[in-house]
């Protein structure tokens, strides 16, 4: 397990570093790529498969359903691209539509690799709507957005990163098997050193349960939604799984008993919405949200750009990853 938590970790860095100068906001899910990449290993031969191994676990597959289908790309590419439409849409409680836009597949289409996601947890202690306020977020040092800001006061796992002036706090789901990690920087504009110094060694020590403390917070997040598609290709051959996409070099001869495969598309497509929404526990109820409170100790507010990801406590592996700049 600690192998998988690393090597979901490491994968989820190296994409983080190729899609982070894309766009402002970012939300992915690494296992479930790794997923997808490991169902393709499984037909891939020779320096194919070698390049696709170096990304990922076979272990990972038992984590999402996954299966494999054939379909009539040359004679029927709109009906195929409906019926992954509508696979993809019934798997993501209709949240995901139109992954593939109208036309986009071809008869010269050859092997797709689509992956989506949807993601809605409960917090362990929900935030009162009550307390939710419109609040300023800041997108630079010199311009703001208006935001609907969540607000509570409840102990919660915190670490301070001085060595890259910022902060985490751990906000665990109903059960307590996830949690969404917020990384913090402590200056508005200081997302890009956080980012320039994120390691899977750091990542790791920063989010052990020994280098975390409980502590009582006073916690202001935003509400936010984030939908995101990438075509993986471009940052899939950066990170060295070359040949899966040049004709003369893909080897699948484990899929079709020949070489006449290449993978032509690697979607992926994510949601995530953060909202108030949880089970009110039984330590929340009664908890009013003051500012003055002498006893609040940390005052942790998410009014400009940070990381978030979601962990799996068991297995410690990354689930998704993302970065708000903009609610």
């Amino acid at each position: 397990m600690h192998l998988l938590a690393e090597a979901t970790m490491k994968f989820t860095l190296e994409l983080y570093r190729q899609l982070r100068e894309t766009k402002d906001n970012i939300f992915y899910s690494p296992i479930s790529i790794m997923t997808a990449l490991a169902m393709l290993q499984l037909g891939a031969k020779g320096n194919t498969r070698q390049q696709i191994e170096k990304e990922f676990l076979d272990d990972i597959r038992e984590f999402y359903q996954a299966n494999v289908e054939s379909l009539d790309f040359v004679h029927a590419a709109g009906e195929s691209e409906k019926k992954i439409n509508s696979w993809v849409e019934s798997q993501t409680n209709g949240k995901i539509k139109d992954l593939f836009p109208n036309g986009s597949l071809s008869s010269s289409t050859v092997l797709v690799l689509v992956n989506a996601v949807y993601f809605k947890g409960q917090w362990d202690h929900k935030f009162d709507e009550k307390h939710t306020i419109e609040g300023k977020f800041w997108l630079n040092e010199n311009t703001s957005k208006s935001v609907q800001m969540m607000k509570q006061k409840n102990e919660f796992n915190f670490n301070r990163l001085e060595d890259v002036q910022a902060k985490i706090v751990e906000i665990p789901y109903k059960g307590k098997e996830l949690s969404m990690f917020i990384l913090l920087p402590n200056e508005i504009n200081g997302l890009k050193k956080l980012e320039d110094n994120l390691t899977t060694d750091k990542l790791i020590e920063w989010t052990s349960p020994q280098n975390m403390n409980m502590i009582e917070m006073y916690l202001s997040l935003p509400r936010f939604k984030v939908e995101e598609k990438y075509d993986l290709p471009a940052p899939l051959e950066h990170m060295g799984m070359v040949d899966a996409f040049i004709s003369q070099k893909a080897d699948f001869s484990g899929i079709s008993g020949n070489q006449d495969l290449v993978v032509s598309k690697v979607l992926h497509k994510s949601f995530v919405e953060v909202n108030e929404e949880g089970t009110e526990a039984a330590a929340a109820t009664g908890v009013e949200v003051s500012l003055t409170s002498t006893l609040v100790t940390e005052d942790f507010s998410c009014d400009h750009p940070f990381l978030f990801f979601i962990k799996q406590h068991k297995t410690n592996s990354i689930l998704f990853f993302g970065r708000m700049s903009s609610p």
